[in-house]
């Protein structure tokens, strides 16, 4: 993935770092609205490729999950992250990562994943790994 893809603390949705400016990051967010703001050095920014999956081995890289879930269902998942049941949910996480660690991996963990896969789906990504990844 080319674009670097953030998580911000108390804001939902993902965004896409635009640029970066005195002391702030311009970011836009990932949805088909393009809304663009600054975010400042009070934020909790986090990058989405800084992120890991607990699994029962090492942790697996939160991009490799996504590629995962892309490579079985080749689009956006039909589960919403609001309404599916915690079975539901445990079988798409078997199918992401099916080695995922289920003693530290709670189910907001799963929801939030789901919703993350969903939003960078119908924007559009298809490719969350380098091609020499």
């Amino acid at each position: 993935m080319k674009d670097t893809i953030l998580a911000i603390a108390g804001k939902s949705g993902l965004y896409r770092l635009v640029s970066r400016g005195n002391n702030a990051l311009i970011v836009e967010t990932v949805d088909e609205q393009k809304k663009r703001f600054a975010a400042g050095m009070r934020d909790r920014i986090t990058a989405l490729n800084d992120i890991a999956m607990y699994t029962e081995e090492e942790d697996v890289a939160l991009m490799q999950v996504f590629q995962n879930i892309y490579d079985a269902l080749q689009g956006p998942s039909p589960l919403s992250h609001k309404t599916a049941s915690e079975t539901e949910l445990h079988e798409f996480m078997t199918t992401a990562l099916p080695t995922w660690d289920q003693d530290r991996v709670r189910l907001s963990d799963i929801k939030k994943l789901l919703q993350w896969y969903n939003v960078l789906a119908q924007a559009g990504y298809t490719e969350f790994k380098d091609k020499e990844n």
